[in-house]
């Protein structure tokens, strides 16, 4: 598997409602190309400078600046870390403690210092990860990969996955009559495709457990519907891969589900933009920046489309939601487009990171509201 740590719903929640003074965030563009990672390591110790100079502006403990420093040090020196990279690394520090994601996506170099993290960047990952499992199921064989944004996908060992329908079922042909002649014919190789499906859905389970990727399923029919009705895990996208998988490369499967992908998040958005413009005649849709704040803040928002590359410093009132705008770059302002992005996740909002080209009149944020305010 590629070295990845999606975040999961859970995890965004979990960063959104932390609040520290010195809380230091930040993204850099990596590579899992382990000969070339030292550019990224170099461009860390960087942002990291710009990072402690902000919070000893702020007059910050000298403590907690040290530990602070330590913690980044700790991670620059870690030659095993370094050697499991993806596309972009995002890093969450504060005096008591460091996090790390490693992401498909790439995104920009950035860092934020603020009494909370700056976790718009982050969304994108969640929202539009371009990432993927394929799930390869024919009669004669089974395979699970990973799919990524433009590296080769990754065939995943799955232990106790079985290795063709027949001996899943322990038979020599899923045509072999059953003992006592019951199942055979077409309706008895439907029963032994269903249990070999099964077998896959309860093998692959544990592997694909605490993700939010999507699955493609990769099969001929019956199958295909077979393993649909019996599958658990819920990000099984609706499209498949059709023809038989096993004449099927894994490059070309990974092709097939980046189209996939794609189509996915293009109705997405399209649906999400008609619905906001049906509403904005209803006074319940608006890129007003400070409307959306004052949304958010009073839990009115039911779908956030925020800029992922906007950032507007300043601060929002905790309990008016009024907006104040501020000088970029010190630890005392922070991200107010991520704010709102905070606010509404927090208050049950579905908060999609895209870009300013998605977002109706090409604001940097935009909300369906579920009640005017």
């Amino acid at each position: 598997m590629q070295h990845l740590d999606i975040p999961t719903h859970a995890d965004i929640e979990r960063l959104l409602g932390a609040r520290a003074p010195g809380s230091v965030s930040i993204y850099l563009p990596t590579t899992p190309v382990t000969t070339e990672v030292g550019a990224s390591r170099i461009e860390l110790k960087n942002l990291a400078a710009a990072a402690l100079d902000q919070l000893r502006a702020a007059d910050m403990d000298k403590r907690d600046l040290e530990a602070i420093r330590e913690s980044i040090d700790d991670l620059l020196d870690d030659e095993e870390f370094w050697a499991y990279q993806a596309h972009s690394l995002a890093i969450f520090v504060t005096a008591t403690g460091i996090g790390t994601f490693r992401l498909p996506n790439r995104l920009a170099a950035r860092v934020e210092v603020s009494d909370q993290f700056h976790v718009k960047p982050l969304l994108r990952a969640v929202t539009f990860p371009q990432a993927a499992f394929v799930l390869a199921i024919a009669q004669g064989s089974v395979r699970l990969l990973e799919v990524s944004p433009d590296l080769p996908p990754d065939l995943i060992a799955v232990p106790d996955l079985p290795t063709d329908a027949a001996s899943a079922v322990g038979k020599a042909s899923i045509g072999d009559r059953s003992p006592s002649g019951r199942i055979q014919g077409s309706e008895g190789q439907k029963v032994r495709l269903a249990q070999y499906a099964r077998q896959v859905d309860q093998a692959i389970r544990p592997v694909l457990a605490g993700s939010d990727l999507p699955l493609v399923i990769a099969a001929t029919e019956p199958i295909a519907s077979i393993y649909r009705s019996l599958n658990s895990y819920t990000q099984l996208v609706d499209a498949g891969i059709t023809g038989n998988p096993e004449t099927t490369s894994d490059a070309e499967l990974a092709a097939a589900t980046r189209s996939i992908l794609d189509d996915l998040y293009a109705t997405e958005l399209s649906e999400i933009r008609d619905r906001f413009e049906a509403l904005r005649a209803q006074d319940r849709a608006t890129t007003d920046i400070g409307r959306v704040a004052r949304a958010a803040t009073f839990g009115a928002v039911e779908t956030a489309l925020v800029d992922m590359d906007a950032v507007v410093s300043g601060q929002i009132d905790e309990t008016s939601g009024a907006v104040t705008l501020g000088a970029a770059d010190d630890a005392i302002d922070y991200g107010v487009i991520d704010e709102i992005a905070r606010r509404a996740f927090l208050t049950g909002a579905r908060v999609l990171a895209v870009r300013a080209a998605d977002i109706p009149d090409s604001a940097s944020v935009g909300a369906i509201l579920r009640y005017p305010v």
